[in-house]
């Protein structure tokens, strides 16, 4: 269940993060959020310290039925036809 509470914009255009939202996604002091706007919402995200880490795994689900090793040897032959047009 989600929680949903309404935060203040300062005069200097600031916004406190709920403590809530800090506990569940783990927030510090001087961590930095990512900050995007889509279709009318506003959308902040804690950055991640190390990108690679974070990506490493990500959406692995959706490889586990493929050979690799084949996979990228198609992938070759592809480029190397293509090439040779």
């Amino acid at each position: 269940m989600s929680e949903t509470v309404s935060v203040k914009v300062s005069s200097r255009y600031q916004v406190s993060v709920p403590s809530f939202a800090r506990r569940k996604l783990k927030i510090k002091s001087g961590d930095r959020l990512l900050v995007d706007v889509q279709d009318g919402i506003l959308i902040m995200l804690p950055q991640p310290q190390d990108y690679a880490a974070h990506m490493a795994g990500l959406h692995k689900d959706i490889w586990s039925d493929i050979d690799s090793t084949e996979y990228l040897e198609q992938e070759r032959e592809a480029w190397s036809d293509s090439q040779s047009d």
